[in-house]
């Protein structure tokens, strides 16, 4: 009985100390121009890659020559 005890104080901390950790970070956006352009670089980037790899785009699209759907001879 104490070590289940033991096991679930052990659990209890580490999940309060990750709450702690989770709470005191910092989510402050980019204010210079640069750090906004990347941001907008990475948001469009991520649209893209969320549009040509959904399921509809890849289980609709034919194969092509570089993909690896050819018959075994």
């Amino acid at each position: 009985m104490t070590a289940l005890l033991i096991l679930l104080g052990i659990l209890t901390a580490c999940a309060v100390l990750l709450i702690v950790v989770l709470l005191r970070r910092t989510t402050s956006s980019t204010e210079n121009a640069d750090g906004l352009r990347t941001e907008q670089t990475a948001r469009e980037q991520a649209h893209m890659d969320r549009s040509n790899f959904s399921t509809m785009a890849v289980h609709s699209s034919l194969p092509t020559m570089t993909d690896h759907h050819h018959r075994r001879p």
